[in-house]
């Protein structure tokens, strides 16, 4: 049996407009997942775009557990802790790709 590798999931509460969005976007990204032979492991999800807790719990889980792939709704996602580009680098930097669940 093949273990499915790991993929961490990112998403700003704050760039949706409710409940339904948020669960549509979730769904997106366990969707994103399965089709690429993914296992979604966390979802961060980040409600307070200013403190940006979620990310950065994210951050660390890349740093620590070998998992090196994340998938965002839409790279707008993002954009919690500078733009969304500068936001991708920082991880590319810590080795973790950056997927968007849209670009499918």
């Amino acid at each position: 049996m093949t273990t499915r590798p790991t993929l961490l999931g990112y998403v700003r509460a704050d760039a949706l407009s409710c409940a339904e969005e948020l669960a549509a976007a979730t769904d997106s990204l366990v969707a994103f997942a399965s089709a690429g032979g993914y296992t979604l492991g966390t979802v961060y999800t980040e409600r307070d775009a200013a403190e940006s807790t979620a990310f950065h719990a994210l951050l660390e889980e890349v740093k620590r557990s070998g998992v090196h792939a994340v998938v965002v709704p839409t790279m707008n996602h993002l954009g919690t802790v500078g733009t969304p580009a500068a936001t991708q680098q920082h991880l590319e930097f810590h080795q973790a790709h950056v997927w968007a669940a849209d670009s499918r």
